[in-house]
């Protein structure tokens, strides 16, 4: 077979010197490629293909999108790609999303947060059904300190439903939930080794979160499940010889709840402790190390494989995929974001923890309405001491409703979820003041979802910075058009992208000269 030289592939004899040769060359990621020195034995080119005859200063192998995390990753998880469509809630990451990205050979989570029992159990029978003796696909479970045994429920429906992948996210610390997920269903194999029924990822963006993670489940969350007949002594065992997750997911600034930690910072930190923490526990097995948070460019999905990622999880740009179930109104609205047109804003599940989350800002008065709320709350001991001229702008710039009507909606709501949560409140005049509030924050969502355009200015749409950067990337590309923008044709371009810029900066390293056109990856239709 002849050399293939890059400014022409039928030319079979020169190397390529010129910038305009070497960006040719750095797209051809699955050929070796072939570093030679020029005539004057100081300027460095390249040849593709076989290797030439005469002095080679270095070869690189074909490089493939599949091979930019962790091998083990995709062995453990039955895919073809070290890539996560992570969990939006609400159902935002919708079945649809979760079946398109196994069928793909990649991996995604149904977005079960903020909804009830009921919704969760339809989706994972579809799910179950659709995928049928597929492995590479779950479903989240969110932490719901307001509500934990809805929590707790939930867990146990997955582990009922044999769900084999289960996203914990939002998590300060380990819960019975948590722990009867890892747990369950532990036991030897025929190797020797312990067998998993069900692969758990967690999200952490704490070092001292993700250490709890990392760590065998506690004693003392173990024995109580055993004596209620949730784990046998022998699960509860095995449990107590590895890390509660074998997957970790590292969320830095990221839509929706984040800590807003740059990725740079907080991943080679959980990696350290990671390796601390496996020479501590004399782990048989390395915990797989994920990167979430600010991806939604190729730079940036290669820069977290070269952090030492051993997968990529992606959220807020998959809320513009043809699959995401948000309207088509919130879609147009992520699609003019820029990097900076985010801001941070209570969060419904946790506000009375003064928890916030990351929120597009463009468009919409969401955050700014929402933090009056919280002032509100922070300030005043119940509804009815609210003074008069806050009541009033509260109920008229904000509800755009009596604040009883809106308590009557609100009971009626907690009637059917939660009775509890009424009796609390009628005791309480603080919560009550707080689930009266949380109508505004969680209805704001399922606007968005629905596409209510009476309530577009309180449209709660949760986004990072990795938006911007998304519509910035695929701008006057096909992907710049809606309706292309398939959740696999997303994830296909970003790792595609990602694997060219590894290339190009690979053949930096060696000296090459590499010009700065070569990093960059216009999205085009993949296959």
């Amino acid at each position: 077979m002849s050399v293939l030289a890059c400014p022409d592939e039928a030319d079979t004899a020169s190397p390529a010197f010129t910038a305009e040769q070497i960006e040719v060359c750095v797209r051809r990621i699955r050929e070796h490629a072939h570093i030679v020195t020029g005539s004057t034995g100081r300027e460095l080119g390249l040849v593709m293909g076989p290797r030439p005859a005469g002095p080679v200063v270095g070869t690189l192998p074909p490089l493939y999108p599949e091979w930019l995390g962790g091998r083990d990753f995709c062995d453990a998880h039955g895919v073809r790609f070290p890539y996560v469509a992570g969990e939006m809630a609400n159902g935002i990451a919708s079945t649809r999303m979760v079946a398109a990205m196994a069928r793909a050979e990649m991996l995604g989570f149904f977005g079960a947060g903020g909804l009830g029992l009921p919704e969760v159990e339809r989706a994972v029978h579809e799910l179950a059904a659709e995928l049928a003796g597929a492995s590479n696909w779950g479903v989240n479970l969110i932490h719901s300190p307001g509500e934990p045994e809805l929590e707790y429920c939930v867990a146990k429906l997955l582990l009922r439903q044999a769900v084999p992948c289960i996203s914990v996210s939002a998590f300060m610390g380990l819960t019975p939930a948590v722990v009867l997920c890892s747990a369950a269903g532990l036991r030897l194999g025929a190797d020797g080794q312990i067998a998993r029924r069900t692969r758990l990822f967690a999200k952490v963006s704490r070092p001292e979160v993700a250490e709890r993670f990392l760590s065998p489940a506690p004693p003392e969350l173990l024995r109580p499940l055993v004596e209620r007949g949730e784990l046998s002594a022998e699960e509860a065992a095995l449990a107590a010889r590895v890390p509660v997750a074998e997957d970790i997911t590292v969320e830095s600034d990221s839509g929706g709840h984040t800590d807003n930690r740059p990725l740079g910072s907080l991943l080679p930190r959980i990696l350290g402790l990671r390796d601390e923490l496996t020479r501590r526990f004399g782990y048989a097995r390395t915990v797989r190390i994920g990167a979430a948070g600010g991806l939604g460019t190729p730079e940036g999905v290669a820069a977290a494989f070269a952090l030492g990622a051993a997968y990529v999880v992606t959220g807020s740009v998959n809320q513009v995929a043809v699959e995401a179930d948000v309207s088509d109104d919130a879609k147009a609205m992520l699609a003019a974001a820029d990097i900076a047109d985010v801001i941070m804003a209570p969060s419904a599940d946790m506000f009375e923890l003064g928890v916030k989350l990351q929120v597009l800002r463009r468009g919409t008065m969401f955050a700014q309405r929402a933090g009056r709320l919280y002032e509100a709350y922070q300030a005043h001991p119940s509804l009815e001491e609210l003074p008069p001229q806050l009541r009033s702008k509260i109920e008229q710039e904000v509800l755009r409703g009596p604040i009883d009507e809106i308590w009557a909606q609100t009971r009626r709501f907690w009637q059917q979820r939660d009775p509890a949560e009424i009796v609390r409140a009628e005791k309480d005049p603080k919560h009550r003041m707080a689930l009266v509030f949380r109508w505004y924050l969680g209805n704001s969502s399922r606007w968005a979802i629905t596409g209510d355009s009476a309530r577009r200015s309180d449209y709660q749409i949760w986004c990072g910075p990795a938006m911007g950067a998304f519509n910035r990337w695929t701008a006057g590309s096909f992907l710049a058009e809606g309706a292309n923008r398939s959740v696999v044709q997303i994830a296909l371009n970003l790792l595609e992208g990602a694997t060219v810029t590894t290339r190009a900066h690979q053949l930096r390293t060696y000296g090459v000269p590499v010009p700065t056109s070569a990093f960059v990856f216009t999205p085009r239709r993949l296959a």
